[in-house]
């Protein structure tokens, strides 16, 4: 089976080919995947999405002081994941900037504030597209904020300290990010030989060469950022879960970064 790019009219022989098609414009281009491919992942997408808006409209409701830092969330998803970094392999890498929200608000307000940064990259920058609005939406918005927000509760829940689990957390969000969009293009383009799994391996095989590095950088911002949180938004962190009251913030506020949930 050989690949065919709905954006050129022109057949795709290799995985190279089409990562090549994909990579310039970011994300899952505009009419790259097949029209059923694209209407499935919207459609499960946008269950995630609708509880999200009522997540975030509840929260803005009740708490109108957090609207700072949801949107200095949303702008850490913003940039981060319009950089475009280029790699060695013939394909291109972003990082996602959707473990720090999930972890201050949970993944199905992340679900919101990164399909609303899709929407502009697509719009504004060309990143992505609207045909494929959904499928990058469930890769980057709904599954990576799902998976690195399961990983930080997990080592919260076993007692690492806080900016351990946010490093991983920030970590298993982007990478899984890349898998999910690897699953997403061996779904839509099996190898000739290999079929979807053979098509998997390769592209998973090629973003991880690029995204591993990235997945750390990421990482070790995410914990840059908490930090300055810690110091400066230490009242609304605890509301929000992330801090707690008592001994264990107070044994944690020594340790200087604070730790703790």
């Amino acid at each position: 089976m050989v690949p065919v790019s709905q954006e050129t009219g022109q057949g795709a022989s290799t995985i190279h080919e089409v990562l090549e098609r994909v990579c310039p414009v970011m994300h899952i281009a505009e009419g790259f995947l097949p029209p059923a491919h694209a209407v499935a992942w919207g459609a499960a997408s946008a269950p995630f999405i609708v509880h999200g808006v009522r997540r975030l409209t509840r929260e803005v409701r009740e708490h109108p002081g957090s609207t700072l830092l949801l949107g200095a969330s949303g702008a850490f998803t913003f940039v981060l994941s319009a950089l475009k970094l280029p790699s060695v392999t013939g394909s291109c890498s972003h990082p996602t900037g959707t473990g720090l929200g999930a972890i201050l608000f949970r993944p199905p307000m992340m679900a919101v504030l990164g399909t609303i940064t899709l929407l502009f990259q697509a719009l504004l920058l060309a990143h992505g597209g609207l045909t494929t609005l959904g499928a990058n939406a469930f890769s980057m918005a709904i599954a990576g904020p799902w998976a690195g927000y399961a990983l930080y509760r997990l080592l919260r829940r076993s007692g690492a300290p806080l900016m351990v689990a946010v490093f991983s957390g920030a970590f298993a969000a982007d990478l899984s990010t890349y898998c999910v969009t690897s699953a997403q293009l061996a779904l839509a383009f099996p190898d000739p030989s290999g079929g979807f799994w053979g098509a998997l391996g390769k592209f998973g095989s090629i973003f991880a060469l690029t995204q591993i590095p990235l997945a750390v950088s990421e990482g070790l911002l995410t914990v840059f950022v908490m930090r300055l949180l810690v110091q400066s938004s230490r009242g609304e962190l605890t509301r929000l879960g992330v801090l707690v009251s008592g001994g264990r913030a107070g044994a944690e506020k020594a340790a200087g970064s604070g730790a703790v949930a």
